[in-house]
Order: C-alpha cells, then structure tokens, then sequence
C-alpha cells in the first residue's frame, strides 16, 4: 500500500498555469505507475496522464497533449502534473493514484488520494 496526498490546485484564470503535486509514502513508490486522473460534477472520473516507474514512459489524454506535462521525482516520493495553456473545461478535482500494473482506467489503480480542486475562469 502507498498513501498518496495532492497538493498545488487552485483558482486561475483561462491561459494560466498550475503545478500539481502528489506526494507518496511508503518505501515501495518506486514501483509504482502514477496517474492523474480528474472528475468534474456529475462526470464520470477520467484518465488524465500516467508515468511508469521510472519516469521513462509518459501517457496522455489527447484533451491534454502538449499543455500538460507529468513528471516523478522519486528522491522525494513525488510526482507532478504541470499544467499550462488551462481552459475552462478543465476544471475538475484532479485525483493521484498508484497501480503496480498501470493503465488509463480507473479500475487498474488501486491507491488513491484525496484530490485537489482545479477551477479555470473564463
């Protein structure tokens, strides 16, 4: 089991930039595929890019290619969504989760964070 905890969401306005971060207990991280994944109200929750254990592999939904990046750190349990270009409809809580297997779904991911509320302004 690992504990995953987000952090970095916020308010901005359309064009603008956030950095999320999950932060990860357990000595076992390295392991682990992350991924990002994000509900907004009355929506199903949705993959949003995965990383593989050691950051050399890099999965995105087209939604999202080529303004956000995601990127691990594992010398401090750490892995990061870098948002750029955000438009509206990218408001959502953005969730982390940890799977040995990896994937875009849901159900392939057995650790999950709390989330954190991303809100973009028109």
């Amino acid at each position: 089991q690992v504990q995953l905890v987000e952090s970095g969401g916020g308010l901005v306005q359309a064009g603008g930039s956030l950095r999320l971060s999950c932060a990860a207990s357990g000595r076992t991280f390295l392991s682990y595929t992350v991924g990002w994944f994000r509900q907004a109200p009355g929506e199903e929750r949705e993959f949003v890019a995965a990383i593989n254990w050691s950051g050399g592999s890099t999965t995105y939904q087209d939604s999202v290619k080529g303004r956000f990046s995601i990127s691990r750190d594992n010398a401090k349990n750490t892995v990061y969504l870098q948002m750029n270009s955000l438009k509206p409809e990218d408001t959502a809580v953005y969730y982390c989760a940890a799977s040995y297997r990896g994937g875009n779904f849901v159900y392939e991911y057995d650790n999950w964070g709390q989330g954190t509320q991303v809100t973009v302004s028109s």
